[in-house]
């Protein structure tokens, strides 16, 4: 068997776990959209390592070629993204819970919490994932990169850097990257945050209309009750209300109206069993 057919033949389980893992998060994210739930992850992308660049790290690395399998662990890369910081932990859960399962977690690496020198952050995790080939099953290694938008352009950038000093970066460079590290950190923190206060602001909104519709309904039941004078009242009081939007004030109205509910409920009800 000739060398390129060796690689081809070595690489080939790589690609279809590749392939079937994108596949996976994909639907992860569309069962989320379909349900109208907020999904954790924004998109996802994969690739295999070149050959050379296999060649290149075994030799750094110091890695028998017949060790290659064993030892290198993202030569299968799947990288997903999120647009929020905290997504990425929700993310890690996701496929914690399937340890075991379609795939087996080796080790995990927080480089957010625990960030590199450089300013690098991302979280890998190293699986064991088994592949049905022509051959019988196969049970590669793989790294899954999880990352903020910002991470993966701050990374992005690096490694072209790096590429392109062959890991001699000048020093005012590398103070560079890490003063874009630490904006990129800020940005993360900053959108989280803003993310933060629209998700209350939505649940305060989505409360106060519930009160609204339960005020409503009550000076609905009080009229058809025959008590249009105590209704007209909490209309009167409830329209004053809501020109000020004061919420505090719409919970105290709709507990006001709540104290006269009951009695006038049961005596309709009573009335309409009579009838």
């Amino acid at each position: 068997m000739n060398k390129v057919r060796q690689w081809k033949r070595l690489l080939q389980p790589y690609e279809q776990a590749v392939e079937e893992l994108k596949v996976k998060f994909k639907a992860i994210r569309k069962e989320y959209r379909d349900m109208s739930e907020y999904s954790p992850i924004e998109f996802v992308t994969g690739r295999v390592k070149k050959i050379s660049s296999i060649i290149e790290k075994s030799h750094r690395n110091g890695i028998d070629e017949s060790l290659i399998e064993e030892q290198m662990e993202d030569i299968a890369g799947i990288r997903i993204m999120c647009q929020f910081q905290d997504d990425i932990y929700s993310v890690v859960n996701i496929i914690r819970n399937r340890d075991g399962k379609d795939l087996k977690i080796v080790y995990e690496k927080d480089y957010i919490r625990n960030e590199k020198t450089s300013g690098y952050k991302s979280y890998h995790m190293i699986i064991k994932y088994p592949v049905q080939t022509a051959y019988g099953e196969k049970e590669i290694l793989a790294e899954i990169q999880i990352r903020t938008l910002a991470m993966n352009f701050w990374a992005t950038i690096e490694h072209s850097l790096n590429y392109k000093y062959k890991q001699n970066m000048p020093e005012r460079i590398k103070d560079r990257l890490k003063a874009s590290a630490e904006a990129a950190a800020k940005l993360d923190l900053e959108m989280c945050e803003i993310r933060n206060e629209i998700i209350k602001a939505q649940l305060m909104f989505e409360e106060k209309s519930n009160v609204i519709r339960d005020i409503v309904d009550s000076i609905r039941v009080l009229h058809s009750s025959g008590e249009q004078e105590k209704a007209l009242n909490f209309q009167e009081e409830f329209d004053e209300i809501c020109n000020s939007g004061d919420q505090e004030a719409l919970d105290n109205l709709l507990y006001e109206i709540k104290e006269v509910m009951p009695r006038y409920q049961l005596f309709k009800n009573n009335a309409s069993e009579e009838a």
